[in-house]
């Protein structure tokens, strides 16, 4: 679920739309002492309106509703926020395993759907990516943020085709994804190609986050995509392969109150399996909620939740930049009656220092990083843990 990263700049924007509304009133009243009557009833009508102005009516997530494509690739303005997560390990001619993380976000904001101006900040646009190379010790990242519009920044709603500036994420009609993203200190040039169907997540992409039907999202995954192209660091482009996960989430309401963070992996596994787990904690440690999906390479789904599913942290790892302390390293237990055997999946980090500033765009600070992963003892493929709430809860 990784995807749930709240965007924290939203309600940011909310409240600088109230203050603008607050602020345009007491200019209206200084204006009185000067203005001529035909500006000041202009003032006033301008002052009316933005009183007025109603927040958009946004779509529930229900049980139900039938995921189809190719249109439930592009963006669904109507709901509150959206997100499309591509992570994964790859390899360059030294063999070194590097992770990699790009993540689009759209969200509305509470802005009057019916203003018809094109500065009219209705959706914002938010991207994020980062690199996970153990020879630099740490993660390199970069944000960015725009409203959409104006051709800078957009979430198109037929396809998967998204645009922050310069950055790109463009799904073809034969299923490939092609990503450019010239970041701060690299620059990502990727081609993502399926091997897989698509991974519905829940109840045929009807996705509980919660202990209620509407906290929930529309979620679909697309595990083992062929990933391919090149790095750029310091001028110098290195040629890069591996394997890479992309999900794709949308959604009004998604947490509990009581809700302060999540734990989610999604794991591409060395016999074609995919896995996928997630829990909702409490300000206590417990766990509100959770669920989890493993798919064989036959195609044969198993879904966990409840008594079935367990987190154990293993190992604890303090940022020295923000104080937070994340359980790195983790253990997921898996029991189902319609299996004999009982899976433990064991999260290995590829380095500690994972962790990810985004104060600058969605206000959070979070874990997210490439993790081995152990099946019974034994290597069984590779993925990416998040990790959120650690600092501070969340609020979505």
């Amino acid at each position: 679920m990784n995807h749930l990263r709240l965007l924290q700049a939203v309600p940011r924007l909310h409240a600088g739309t109230r203050m603008l509304r607050l602020g345009d009133q007491a200019r209206h009243h200084r204006l009185t002492r000067w203005v001529p009557r035909t500006l000041l009833s202009l003032a006033l009508l301008m002052t009316t309106t933005l009183a007025l102005a109603a927040p958009p009516v946004l779509s529930p997530v229900t049980p139900g509703r039938t995921l189809t494509f190719p249109r439930d690739y592009g963006a669904h303005p109507d709901y509150r926020t959206e997100w499309w997560y591509v992570t994964g390990w790859l390899e360059g001619p030294n063999r070194k395993p590097i992770g990699f993380q790009v993540t689009f976000f759209r969200s509305a904001t509470d802005h009057d759907a019916a203003n018809p101006s094109r500065f009219a900040p209705k959706q914002l646009i938010v991207a994020h990516a980062a690199l996970s190379d153990p020879d630099a010790g740490k993660l390199v990242h970069d944000q960015k943020i725009a409203r959409a519009g104006f051709g800078l920044a957009q979430a198109s709603e037929t396809t998967t085709d998204l645009v922050l500036q310069r950055w790109t994420m463009r799904r073809d009609d034969d299923g490939r994804y092609r990503i450019q993203l010239p970041a701060r200190d690299f620059t990502l040039s990727l081609t993502l190609t399926p091997t897989q169907p698509l991974l519905l997540q829940g109840d045929g992409g009807y996705s509980r986050k919660g202990p209620t039907p509407g906290q929930a999202s529309y979620y679909y995954s697309e595990p083992h995509l062929a990933a391919e192209g090149t790095i750029t660091r310091s001028g110098k482009p290195v040629a890069v392969r591996g394997t890479s996960w992309l999900d794709h989430e949308w959604s009004t309401t998604v947490l509990d109150p009581r809700a302060v963070g999540w734990d989610w992996v999604g794991a591409n596994l060395d016999d074609g399996s995919a896995l996928m787990a997630f829990r909702i904690r409490r300000a206590d440690g417990g766990t509100l909620w959770q669920h989890a999906t493993l798919r064989e390479r036959s195609g044969r789904t198993y879904q966990f939740g409840g008594e079935q599913l367990r987190f154990l942290p293993l190992r604890e790892w303090r940022s020295p930049r923000t104080g937070a302390r994340y359980p790195v390293s983790m253990q997921i237990d898996l029991r189902d009656t319609t299996r004999k055997d009982a899976l433990r999946w064991t999260l290995v980090p590829l380095q500690d220092d994972q962790e990810l500033d985004s104060r600058q765009s969605t206000g959070a600070v979070y874990w997210e990083g490439a993790v081995r992963v152990m099946r019974n003892g034994q290597p069984a493929g590779r993925g990416y843990f998040e990790m959120t709430g650690y600092l501070k809860a969340l609020k979505l």
